[in-house]
């Protein structure tokens, strides 16, 4: 038997992997409630659909917000895992924004009108659930068409809503270009969905790190253990089942993927060969820097002139990182500021030495992950 949200949540604190916290308390409870009402959501052609005579009112969703660790993903997974609801999706939300326009464009080659109408009746016939982790909108394309493809989906198919963001719903998408044409959006969302603040004093993802070095310098046995033992404490993930950590694919601008070696609960493990040594981009790096909070890089080695490129996607890729706020360990053969020693290159890396140095302060560790904080 399955168990629910609340019983779930509170067998994790019996077994001491939580601490009781009344702000989770009370979003479990409400997301508790929220798969009650899903599972007991009548079916089409059921006794009680042809009674009702009409399609059932949609399930109200919800939209979790609150600063960096406290949670939100964590929750999220409780919840997606208990409900009982076959026809659910769970997306990391720009994941999900490119798809759409991916299907926006095939729809406008078709040249049978407007797009938006077909693209939302094939996601709602997909999912009446979808669950996306942290929402975030950051650029024009995604802010003009939200208001229109949510309401079809939330308002006209009937799917229910439930997200995770960093930001409270007036806050998003903030001076953005044209931000008057994405106000109806944050009006949809705290029209119909429920809106809890999550938001405790504890931030649990920067406890766990428990004040360890993030960057750790040379390249040894003691180094890769460190940053090995970082991964499993980030994401509760057994370390006597290292062998199945998942992988993912990461979708990048241009309909790129990126293989991803190790990724769980927003944090992402490359080595630097994978990231710096093949030829990459800023797209991306900046999809990584908006998928995941923690990203670990392992096997930066000194950035001799015969590695000048090398160097040069390491500069892009730490701008894209310190952008969005993602926090960075790494193992080094140096230490950041004699990483670089010489080279027609080592002037312009200055700046990127003084970001990776600000990179391991607190202050910086406390910050919220994405281009919105």
């Amino acid at each position: 038997m399955t168990l629910g949200v609340i019983a779930r949540y509170e067998a994790l604190i019996a077994a001491g992997e939580l601490r009781p916290d009344p702000d989770q308390r009370a979003t479990v409870e409400r997301l508790d409630a929220l798969a009650a009402a899903l599972e007991n959501q009548p079916v089409k052609g059921s006794v009680l659909w042809r009674m009702l005579r009409k399609p059932p009112p949609p399930v109200r969703g919800l939209y979790m917000w609150g600063g960096v660790g406290r949670g939100k993903s964590m929750l999220m997974d409780l919840f997606y895992d208990c409900v009982k609801v076959e026809a659910k999706r769970r997306v990391h939300f720009h994941e999900f924004m490119i798809e759409v326009h991916d299907r926006l464009r095939i729809e406008r080659q078709k040249e049978k009108g407007d797009p938006i109408p077909p693209v939302v009746e094939a996601i709602a016939a997909e999912a009446k659930l979808l669950a996306f982790d942290e929402m975030v909108v950051n650029n024009m394309a995604d802010a003009a068409i939200l208001s229109r493809l949510f309401t079809g989906l939330i308002v006209d198919a009937g799917v229910t809503v439930v997200t995770t963001s960093n930001r409270r719903p007036g806050d998003l998408y903030k001076d953005g270009l044209n931000r008057q044409l994405f106000l109806p959006f944050i009006d949809l969302i705290e029209q119909r969905l429920d809106v809890l603040c999550l938001n405790g004093p504890t931030d649990y993802r920067l406890e766990r790190l428990g004040g360890f070095p993030v960057w750790y310098a040379p390249l040894d046995a003691d180094s890769n253990e460190a940053v090995r033992q970082a991964f499993f404490r980030l994401t509760d993930y057994p370390p006597e089942d290292s062998a199945h950590v998942p992988t993912a694919e990461l979708a990048v601008q241009g309909g790129r993927v990126l293989h991803v070696p190790k990724s769980l609960k927003g944090v992402a493990v490359f080595s630097f060969k994978r990231l710096c040594a093949e030829a990459r981009g800023a797209a991306d790096y900046l999809a990584i820097a908006r998928n995941y909070h923690t990203v670990i890089i392992v096997g930066i080695p000194l950035l001799t002139p015969e590695k000048r490129n090398e160097a040069s996607r390491f500069k892009v890729l730490i701008d894209a990182l310190y952008e969005h706020k993602v926090k960075l360990l790494a193992t080094a053969e140096a230490e950041p500021e004699a990483l670089y020693p010489d080279g027609d290159g080592a002037f312009e890396f200055e700046r990127t030495v003084s970001r990776l140095m600000e990179m391991q302060s607190r202050d910086y560790l406390a910050t919220g992950h994405g281009s919105e904080e």
